[in-house]
Formats: structure tokens, C-alpha cells, sequence
């Protein structure tokens, strides 16, 4: 399915749930309900940019933007996490007007109702958003999927505190469970602008490295002398990746430029998304003759010693492997 077409979905979903839990507050008076409610209101918001940011992403490079516009998916982390702070900032002030003035609980069991329903909706398409998320490599779908199986696990607590509220006749305790709710609100809030902070400043996913560096020390041809350098900018779904390749010296500009092929075919086909890659040829040196792994190599100078693992610090080191040992 479409990203564009699952987030209008999403939106539509998380403004009816919005609609059902103000409703569950009105007839309740839950201070609790009410911080669930006013999350959800966020919920909407960041539906309706999420949608216009996948919208924007979409777009194709121009001379303005020569890497595309998928950075713009990170501005939508970021642009929920903040308004999950303000609401939760929000319900604190809210448990403390409550705390001051307690207010009794009422129609509790239609409260109850209608929060579990919405628990499993949220639920549900979280983990459905996360899915797709993983799939496409969207960070704003993820950022969607993870806010409303969070908003999911909540309502939990939630439900739970309600009936023991309704059991002891503890009026305060909805409060300090409105209080927990804020702080929860808090948490995750920061935790989507840290992502999207990470992003922005380039920050590139540890997952990717990992992948990236088992894909070419379980792939590499025995041609592909060294590879060091590897940097990676993440644009929304999107990868560029710049790579020295250190290629035997005496081969013609058209062999170099097969292996480069290959190379550049390997991680295309390997990661989701658009993979943008510049490689830049280097060639091999004496010195690169211990761990070079071409048998029966005419050109060799010294005897080969060891093969040289390819793990993530020497991919991204700025020097060839027998300068960094």
C-alpha cells in the first residue's frame, strides 16, 4: 500500500478515536481520560504533517535539492514529538488542578468500554504503521506506528487504574495516574525528537552499518583490495553512500569501472529504498600486497599474510586497511 494512502488512513482512524475519547471524558470526568484524549489530539496533527512531509518526500531532486527531499520525513518525527511534549506538559497541569479539585468518577463502565475499543484500534494500527515503516524504511511512518502502539500500551495502565479507582473509592488516585501518563507522554515525546535530531545532523542507525558491513565482508570479491571511507547520509527512505574502493593498479579504466558495477549492484540490491552511491577508485600499493586476496597475483611484491575482516570501523576509516592497523 501507498505511505501517502496509509497515513491518510491513520489519520482518519486517529481522528475518530480522538472524537470517542473526549466523549469517554465528558461522560466520565477522568482527569486520566482527559491526558489520553489530548494525546490524541496530537495523534491528528501529526497525521495531517506526516502526510504532507510523504507528500514533499516524493517529490523529485531538482538543482535545489540535488539529494531529494526525504530529509523533510525527520522534520515530521521531530514536529510529533514536540506536540506529544506540549500535551503531556499539558496533562500535568491538568492532574493538578485535579488533584486540587477532585472530582468524582462517573459512568465508569461506558468509560471503560469505550477506551479498551480504542486500545485495540491504536494497537493494532500501530504495529501495522511500524510494519510498513520497516518495510518502506520510513522514519515517519515508524515515528506513527511507535506514538500509537505507545498510545495503545497506555490505555492500559489507563484502564486499570480506572477500576481501582472505582473499587477503592480513591478519588486522588486518578490523578497520580494522570501524572504518569504526562511523564509517559514526556518520555516518548523526546525519544522522537532525539530521532529526529539524529537524523537531521546525519546521524546514521547502527542497524544500517551493521547491515551494510556484513553485506560486503559476506559478498566481497577477492578484487576488492580494500574498501574504506564508507560514509552514509539517510533522506527520508532514502541512502547515499560514498565508498573508496581500492582496486588492483594495472587494471584497464573499463575492468575498473565493471568492478565499481558490481560494487555499487551489491548495495543497491541490498537495501530498501533508493541507494544513491558514489565510489571512489583507489589503486592497490605494495604495501596492500598481506592481505590482498587475488591468487597468483603477477604484480605481488610481498607474500600474503591474513585476510582482513571488513567491520564497521575499518569500512569507515579514512585510511586503507594496512594504514589503520
Amino acid at each position: 500500500m501507498d505511505k501517502k494512502k496509509i497515513i491518510l488512513l491513520s489519520l482518519g482512524i486517529s481522528f475518530l478515536l480522538m472524537c470517542l475519547k473526549f466523549w469517554a471524558y465528558s461522560l466520565t470526568h477522568s482527569t486520566a481520560i482527559l491526558t489520553d484524549a489530548l494525546e490524541s489530539i496530537v495523534n491528528v496533527l501529526a497525521g495531517s504533517f506526516a502526510f504532507y512531509s510523504l507528500w514533499v518526500a516524493a517529490q523529485p531532486k531538482d538543482p535545489n535539492h540535488p539529494y531529494g527531499h526525504g530529509k523533510i520525513e525527520f522534520f515530521s518525527a521531530g514536529f510529533e514529538g514536540g506536540f506529544i511534549i506540549m500535551a503531556g506538559l499539558l496533562s500535568l497541569y491538568e492532574a493538578y488542578q485535579a488533584f486540587i479539585n477532585q472530582r468524582i468518577i462517573e459512568n465508569t463502565v461506558i468509560g471503560l468500554i469505550i477506551i479498551t475499543f480504542t486500545l485495540f484500534v491504536n494497537g493494532g494500527l500501530g504495529l501495522f504503521l511500524k510494519k510498513e515503516g520497516k518495510k518502506t524504511n520510513s522514519i515517519t511512518l515508524t515515528a506513527e506506528g511507535e506514538h500509537l502502539f505507545s498510545d495503545g500500551i497506555s490505555s492500559i495502565f489507563l484502564i486499570v487504574g480506572i477500576v481501582v479507582v472505582k473499587l477503592t473509592n480513591l478519588v486522588w488516585i486518578d490523578s497520580v495516574l494522570a501524572v504518569l501518563l504526562s511523564l509517559f507522554l514526556l518520555k516518548s515525546g523526546y525519544s522522537l525528537v532525539r530521532r529526529a535530531v539524529a537524523g537531521l545532523m546525519d546521524e546514521v542507525a547502527p542497524e544500517i552499518l551493521d547491515k551494510l558491513a556484513n553485506i560486503l565482508q559476506k559478498k566481497r570479491k577477492n578484487t576488492w583490495i580494500d574498501v574504506h571511507n564508507v560514509r552514509i547520509q539517510q533522506y527520508g527512505a532514502d541512502l547515499h553512500i560514498d565508498a573508496h574502493l581500492t582496486l588492483p593498479y594495472y587494471q584497464t579504466l573499463k575492468e575498473a569501472h565493471e568492478e565499481v558495477s558490481d560494487f555499487e549492484a551489491l548495495l543497491r540490491t541490498n537495501f530498501d529504498g533508493e541507494v544513491e552511491i558514489f565510489t571512489h577508485t583507489d589503486p592497490c600499493l605494495p604495501a596492500c600486497c598481506c592481505y590482498c586476496l587475488i591468487e597468483n597475483c603477477i604484480q605481488r611484491s610481498t607474500a600474503f599474510k591474513e585476510k582482513i575482516d571488513w567491520d564497521i570501523e575499518k569500512l569507515t576509516n579514512n585510511a586503507k586497511h594496512y594504514q589503520s592497523k
